[in-house]
């Protein structure tokens, strides 16, 4: 009998670390809620060979009220973005045998449109305008190793270290920066139990740890996120379920601006539809997903609407 795990390749590598724009110092950080976790969270296949995604995540969402928002080293009384995240990703499995232990490394490349209105307050002799857009590469994401474990043919866990780097475009007079000028570490714990009839359970949560961005001598507070896909099959590869996440900013940022503010700790949870076919593609195993992910509890973070749509394509 092939094992479940063997027909349903791994999914969370090609989307395992966080995918928006700014961090805390522009109100958000690199999460965006509950678009964190995909399918099969916690499995790394025990087949060698090559994973290939391109994720596209749509956000709009705005941020108000009269305490403002840090944002490219200055003040925003408040903030409303829109923002088009695609990331092309290329996971590698290691050909390290069909054992309870295997390991895979990934690299991701995104672009990201950004159209961003602040109110901006900033230091003298700076001039930032009220309104900003552009489409440039945002930060490479890469996974140097990713470790996952079979506890049987149903529940298996996986544990990886993906790391933003700062390759993406960065100006400090820009409000529309898809770069974050800084390096991101993001330890990861992931979980999924697949029920056999096309459906799953998983968990992923992560821990971020900014570096500072020397370029407004801000450093965002450390954040942890708590993400969880639940679907149930329908037959012919269909299944639908929902997604929801979690985000808590565990530490003060730190910094001039972030000392307006008082660390400016945020949170937001949020949750909603989402909707999946797997099968084969040519010579491929396919998988296709969309959801819908509305936030409904925000603190320091814009509250607005996720919708991604992710196509995978697993070569082994």
């Amino acid at each position: 009998m092939v094992k479940p795990y063997v027909v349903r390749p791994l999914l969370a590598l090609c989307m395992i670390g966080s995918p928006l724009l700014y961090a805390a110092e522009g109100g958000v950080g690199r999460p965006i809620t509950g678009q964190q976790v995909f399918s099969n969270a916690g499995v790394v296949p025990p087949e060698p060979g090559w994973i290939m995604s391109l994720t596209s995540i749509w956000y709009d969402g705005s941020l108000k009220g009269s305490s403002g928002a840090p944002i490219s080293g200055a003040v925003s009384g408040g903030i409303d973005m829109k923002v088009s995240y695609t990331m092309g990703n290329f996971t590698h499995v290691w050909d390290t045998g069909k054992g309870r232990w295997n390991y895979a490394s990934a690299i991701g490349v995104p672009v990201q449109y950004t159209d961003i209105k602040a109110s901006i307050t900033g230091p003298r002799g700076r001039t930032l305008g009220d309104s900003d857009s552009g489409t440039q590469f945002a930060d490479a994401l890469i996974t140097p190793i990713a470790a996952g474990y079979h506890f049987d043919e149903f529940n298996h866990i996986s544990f990886s270290l993906p790391i933003y780097v700062p390759t993406g475009a960065y100006n400090k007079d820009r409000l529309a920066n898809p770069g974050q000028n800084n390096y991101t570490f993001m330890p990861t714990v992931a979980f999924t139990h697949l029920d056999g009839k096309g459906g799953e359970f998983s968990l992923m949560s992560a821990f971020e740890r900014y570096t500072e961005n020397d370029a407004t001598d801000y450093r965002n507070g450390n954040i942890f996120r708590l993400d969880a896909l639940w679907t149930h099959g329908f037959g012919e590869g269909w299944n639908a379920g929902v997604a929801a996440g979690y985000i808590q900013q565990l530490t003060d940022d730190k910094g001039q601006t972030a000392n307006t503010f008082n660390g400016y700790r945020g949170r937001s949870v949020g949750a909603g539809p989402v909707i999946g076919w797997a099968g084969k593609f040519a010579d491929a195993q396919a998988n296709i997903s969309a959801r819908w992910v509305p936030e409904f509890d925000t603190k320091n973070r814009p509250e607005g609407n996720g919708f991604s749509v992710n196509l995978t394509l697993a070569f082994f």
